[in-house]
């Protein structure tokens, strides 16, 4: 499944950044933002591969590329996809769960839970889910469910973003030609991530169907 999104991400990127060119890495950075799986690992080890070695990438674009102009609209990208994501969460994924949560096995006490646990930790939550490969691309979405405080949302969203984007666009420059080593690197801890997701629902889920009072539960042994 990476190898296939990388397979369209590869040649995405090369005409998005020949054609347009720092325009490139801010829609690229909002894309990925806004919960579909564009990896950053990607786009921005590119950019910086097209910093540290112009000659190389003169077929996309004649210009030198700035590394911190690179960081910057990476960052203000990233701000974009990420407020697209929170609203989608806070318009239109918070009344849907209100609605249908308990089709899948939330209840609104949970949400109400979610809303407490993001009022005491969210900021945490956004910055640092905004340092791990897989979560920062759909954190924006619970912040949204849980209505966090717009304002803190964006400043902790940004707080992330920055290292981040400093540290994969820097790789680019240091590993040159040799940048998509920065992905294969990664890819692991993606896998990883998916992994624990997987068995931390397997693991709710077990665990609601095995309490008394669900409806489901109580239908199925009537």
């Amino acid at each position: 499944m990476l190898a296939f999104i990388d397979q369209i991400a590869l040649p995405l990127l090369t005409s998005l950044y020949g054609s347009v060119g720092y325009l490139g890495v801010l829609i690229a950075m909002a894309i990925e933002s806004a919960m579909i799986p564009l990896p950053s690992e990607l786009i921005l080890p590119m950019a910086g591969w097209m910093v540290s070695d112009p000659a190389q990438i003169e077929p996309l674009t004649r210009s030198p590329w700035g590394f911190w102009i690179v960081v910057v609209v990476a960052v203000v990208g990233n701000t974009i996809g990420s407020l697209i994501a929170y609203a989608i969460g806070a318009y239109g994924g918070r009344p849907f769960l209100q609605r249908y949560g308990r089709y899948l096995l939330i209840r609104e006490h949970e949400i109400e839970t979610a809303d407490r646990f993001f009022a005491d930790h969210g900021a945490a939550t956004v910055f640092v889910g905004r340092l791990l490969p897989v979560v920062r691309t759909f954190i924006s979405f619970p912040a949204g469910v849980t209505r966090m405080p717009l304002g803190r949302f964006v400043a902790y969203s940004m707080a992330g973003a920055v290292p981040w984007s400093i540290a994969l666009a820097w790789g680019g420059t240091v590993l040159g030609s040799h940048w998509t080593d920065i992905r294969k690197a990664l890819q692991p801890f993606d896998t990883l991530i998916g992994v624990l997701v997987v068995a931390l629902l397997a693991v709710l889920l077990w665990m609601r169907l095995g309490r008394p009072g669900w409806p489901g539960k109580d239908r199925a042994t009537a």
